[in-house]
Order: C-alpha cells, then sequence, then structure tokens
C-alpha cells in the first residue's frame, strides 16, 4: 500500500456534492494504491476480526457483563433478546491499523451508525471510474447492501421502512447516508419514508413519524448509546413497542474500549489486537502516516444470505486540519 498524488477531477466538487458527498469529508488530491494480494489478506482478516468481534459480544450476554459496556440494567432485557433473536442488523465497519508492511490492527469496531457508506460505497467508485476505469478497487459495498436489505425484507411485518437520522452532524452526513440507504432499501422492493429523529413521536402505544403514520421499521442514523440518555430510550426498548430498530440494541456491546478488552480477554496475544484491559485507557498506537497524513483503513462486512456476514469494500480515512475526517479514495492495481 502506498499514497500517491492525484489530479483532482474538473468540477469535483459539484460531482461529488451531487452524490450526496460533504466537501468537508472529501479529498482527491490523492490517492491510495493496494495489490491484489494484500487486498485479499485484508478481507480474511477482516472476517476474522468481525466474527472475533459477535463472539466477544455474545460473551458478554453470557457472562452478563453489561455495566462494562455502560448498559443500564433496564436495557438488558432488550439487548440480550435481540442479539439472540437474530434482530435485523445490515452492517458494520472495522477501523484498522494497516501502513502496508506491519500486521494490521484493529482499533475499533462501528457496528451502530458506522460514517463513510455514501463515500465508499458511491463517490470511490465513480472517481474510480473517471480517473482509473483500467484499474480496480476493493468495492462491492452498494451490492452488499442491496442484497442485505432483500435478506431484511423477508422478515419484516410491514414493507415500509423509515429512515431516521441525527441533525447533528454539522456536515449533514448522517442525513446524507440515510437518504442513500433509503434508495438502496428501494432497489430491494421496499417503501421507505424519511424522518429526522426530532420529529419522530409516540401516542403512547407507539412510534410516529411527522405525518403520524405509524413507524413498523426504523433504520436509524443515531446512536443507541444517546437513545438510552433520552426519556424515549426506555420506550424504545420495550418488548411491548411494536418498532423494529435497525440497527438492533445489541450493537450497544460493538464499540470502545469495553469491546478492545474483551477482545483481548478472549484472544490474548492475537497479532491483530491491541492489549486492551477493562477499567483502563487504551493507548492505541499512533496511525501510520503518508506523506505526513495519519490514516486509518476502514474495511466493512455487511450481512446477507442467512444472516451471514461479508466484506463488502474499504475506504482511508485522513485527519484534516479542520478537525472533520477526510476520505481520500483508492484504487487496486491489476
Amino acid at each position: 500500500m502506498h499514497r500517491i498524488s492525484s489530479t483532482p477531477r474538473p468540477g469535483w466538487q459539484q460531482t461529488v456534492r451531487d452524490q450526496g458527498v460533504s466537501l468537508a469529508r472529501w479529498d482527491e488530491t490523492a490517492c491510495y494504491v493496494l495489490d491484489l494480494g494484500e487486498v485479499l489478506r485484508l478481507e480474511a482478516l477482516t472476517a476474522e476480526l468481525h466474527e472475533m468481534c459477535l463472539a466477544a459480544a455474545r460473551y458478554v450476554v453470557e457472562q452478563g457483563r453489561y455495566a462494562d459496556f455502560g448498559v443500564p440494567e433496564w436495557a438488558v432485557p432488550a439487548v440480550h433478546a435481540s442479539l439472540l433473536s437474530g434482530a435485523p442488523s445490515l452492517c458494520s465497519r472495522l477501523d484498522l491499523w494497516y501502513d502496508g508492511n506491519r500486521q494490521p490492527k484493529l482499533l475499533d469496531c462501528r457496528s451502530d451508525v458506522p460514517g463513510g457508506l455514501v463515500e465508499t460505497s458511491i463517490a470511490q467508485w465513480y472517481w474510480l471510474e473517471q480517473t482509473r476505469p483500467d484499474q480496480d478497487q476493493w468495492n462491492s459495498l452498494h451490492e452488499r447492501l442491496l442484497a442485505g436489505w432483500r435478506t431484511i425484507a423477508t422478515g419484516l411485518r410491514h414493507p415500509t421502512v423509515h429512515f431516521g437520522w441525527s441533525q447533528l452532524d454539522p456536515t449533514g452526513g448522517d442525513e446524507l447516508a440515510a437518504g442513500y440507504l433509503a434508495g438502496v432499501a428501494e432497489q430491494a422492493g421496499l417503501t421507505t419514508r424519511l424522518v429526522p429523529m426530532h420529529l419522530i413521536g409516540w401516542d403512547g402505544q407507539r412510534f410516529l413519524d411527522d405525518e403520524n403514520t405509524p413507524i413498523a421499521t426504523c433504520f436509524k442514523r443515531y446512536p443507541w448509546e444517546w437513545m438510552i440518555r433520552e426519556p424515549y430510550g426506555r420506550v424504545a426498548m420495550s418488548p411491548e413497542v411494536p418498532t423494529t430498530w435497525i440497527e438492533p440494541p445489541w450493537k450497544l456491546l460493538l464499540s470502545g474500549t469495553p469491546l478492545l478488552a474483551t477482545l483481548w480477554q478472549l484472544y490474548p496475544d492475537h497479532p491483530n489486537l491491541v492489549p486492551a484491559f477493562a477499567g483502563r485507557a487504551v493507548e492505541l498506537p499512533p496511525p501510520p502516516s503518508f506523506s505526513g497524513n495519519p490514516v486509518v483503513l476502514t474495511s466493512w462486512m455487511v450481512n446477507g444470505d442467512g444472516g451471514l456476514a461479508h466484506t463488502a469494500g474499504a475506504g482511508f480515512r485522513e485527519a484534516g486540519v479542520d478537525g472533520f475526517e477526510r476520505f481520500v479514495p483508492h484504487y487496486v492495481t491489476r
């Protein structure tokens, strides 16, 4: 893997804006280059680490270690039931330390509200087609998401899915991601409605959208970590409420220091984990730097047929001087 300079496309600002990408989160003055062999190795590692994360979540449920993850007692039944029942779930993003030479390390798993979907799935693919059509890309995310929604659709009680988002993202990324995922769900045969989370209401028996339409299923771009601290968090997790939430409550167990500590306990000295211990801060290795740009590799998993998860693509996130993370596209040499 290496980073090279790249000439931006004429009118690239309008192009990526039309694709639903914030200009603050996109940079095509450079790109990353991978070869097929390392992509295959990284795909296999991503699948292995993802399965380890799922095993860690099951271990937490079996051992009742919810408090380690900040899950209040009243939320435990919903977290427990959503994991054991196989509640519908779409995707996860694994953040990896990777410099192209040494062993990759898992830095985090974002499985509730992972960012970078539109940039990874759409924007960098069109960038590849328009700048390097003779090359390839580690990217089947759109096709995997479509298959994932088709699988989810078979188990829903109602064909309409609401897509909610937080308006707290100053770049509007959550709204753009919600709109993109709604479009993919429509391709899968579902009916969709978009609604900001703050306009979702409660009539004492069920959740309603801003037109007083009952919400049977809601894909939310809004983390459970916030919801459990808000007045309607208890209601959302109640088994009597007829709303299916995607992602499900058990995704509370797939992020942060508690997950890394659980993984290290279950898989001590694993070459692709960082040492982590319950109750202690994790000293993550500084991200590798290319041309002075710290970067994290993000690798995606999407659930598909039979509930099986598949590797789906990757992106590169660099730290920006304005505090936002820049997404930098990549290609794979043929």
